[in-house]
């Protein structure tokens, strides 16, 4: 299934994508969906109201998590391009849900940077609430994969040796459109082509099947620190070829489109605008 979180006139609205109509599931949101235990058989039983998908307003596809965590230094190429080495365990730092953009809404560029990144992301939606899980629990937990883009204020991340700053701007990281259930991606170690796109130039490209720890492991490692809950995010990190790592270095600029992209998940279409 290809579930999402659309705005309406009367307020976001869980739907189920079939064909080319959204399925409304009876939930405002797909975090609400996801706290109910049977929520696989409800979406996929639901018959409510349906709304085109041509012109739908993709909200994030959880708008308030309880938590969003973030993996970096996940992709050898990526790790190597920022000229470090490769992790024993993964590199943890916070999101919250007044960063999550929709799919498709404006960037706002803060006046307060001009180096403002891109960075291409899978993302681990979580269906049930786990702690301290074993594989095959992490496994169970995973409601699908969502696209994210991981906009990074650089300037501001490499103030001090820890990163929070820098990525945590407010509505500044689009999620969505979908969240895609596993069964239809290869199962919950999916090897989907991850794209970047800046006004119809490549800048990122890799494969997922390429993260150093996969989404099973992640749910694992996180679990064990904090429980996870249904609605919440992992981003899983990032390839080679954002912005901050070239030479010279490249950052987004108001006008331009990022498409953020992954194979069988959908994209992330997003105009830089003028903070």
């Amino acid at each position: 299934m290809k579930l999402a979180t659309i705005r309406t006139a009367d307020g976001t609205r869980a739907v189920r994508l079939d064909g080319e109509v959204l399925v409304d599931l009876g939930y405002a949101d797909l975090g609400e969906l996801f706290a109910e235990a049977d929520w696989q058989a409800e979406a996929a039983a639901a018959s409510g109201t349906t709304y085109p998908v041509e012109g739908a307003d993709f909200a994030p596809v959880v708008p308030n998590p309880s938590k969003v965590v973030c993996v970096g230094h996940n992709y050898t190429n990526h790790i190597k391009e920022m000229g470090r080495e490769l992790p024993n365990h993964p590199t943890l730092f916070p999101k919250f849900a007044d960063t999550l953009l929709g799919a498709h809404d404006d960037i706002v560029k803060p006046a307060e940077t001009d180096a403002l990144d891109w960075e291409v992301e899978l993302a681990v939606v979580i269906g049930k609430e786990v702690r301290r899980a074993d594989e095959q629990q992490a496994a169970d937990a995973i409601a699908g994969f969502t696209v994210m883009n991981d906009i990074s204020v650089r300037d501001w991340q490499f103030r001090t040796i820890e990163w929070t700053q820098g990525k945590i701007w407010e509505a500044s990281t689009p999620v969505g459109p979908y969240v895609v259930t596993p069964d239809e991606v290869g199962g919950v170690r999916p090897a989907l082509e991850v794209k970047t796109v800046v006004d119809g130039q490549v800048m990122q490209q890799d494969d997922t099947g390429t993260l150093l720890f996969d989404p099973v492991f992640l749910v694992q490692y996180i679990s064990t620190v904090i429980t996870l809950r249904p609605g919440d995010i992992i981003a899983t990190g990032t390839p080679a070829g954002v912005g901050n790592a070239r030479d010279p270095k490249v950052f987004l600029l108001p006008g331009q489109t990022v498409v953020t992209e992954i194979a069988g998940l959908g994209a992330c279409t997003n105009k830089v605008v003028e903070g």
